[in-house]
């Protein structure tokens, strides 16, 4: 009777969650190395929260992540972000949700987006990490499992 319940309850819910993808890194994520989405077309009525999505392990060796996002519109407009996220704890912890030595990182981008134009937008990102003293950046950050980038319904606006 009690798993009938779950299972009714966890039916009934709705998520907010209209677009979510993830890709796999080959064992590091490449200095110019860049990930794309590209997203379904959204309703140009609604207002829609953005998240990045890090999944790192034990080689990560740093306790941030600087990224750079670009979101590309349908008529050639581009709009880019550099973000400094934090990835562990003063203690040296991972933060995140996970078991293990894999950690996920749901890392807020934007919040009440509206897609306005009609026609195929994406998102990209790319790491800008560089070590400390260094100009150049990182050619292989090590550590970094899984990139993505997950697209919430805003219910607050």
């Amino acid at each position: 009777m009690a798993f009938l319940l779950l299972v009714i309850a966890l039916s009934s819910c709705e998520s907010n969650v209209v677009f979510s993808e993830t890709k796999a890194m080959d064992g590091f994520w490449g200095e110019k190395e860049a990930v794309e989405f590209n997203l379904p077309e959204m309703d140009s009525l609604k207002h829609y929260n953005l998240f990045l999505n890090i999944r790192n392990n034990n080689d990560y060796k740093f306790n941030n992540i600087f990224l750079i996002v670009s979101i590309n519109f349908p008529y050639g407009k581009v709009v880019t972000d550099t973000l400094e996220y934090r990835m562990a704890n003063p203690d040296g912890s991972w933060m995140g949700q996970g078991i293990g030595n894999v950690k996920e990182n749901k890392l807020w981008y934007k919040e009440g987006v509206r897609f306005f134009e009609d026609g195929n937008y994406s998102v990209t990102l790319e790491q800008a990490m560089r070590n400390n003293g260094s100009v150049d950046g990182v050619k292989k950050l090590e550590g970094i499992t899984d990139v993505g980038l997950s697209i919430e319904e805003a219910t607050n606006k």
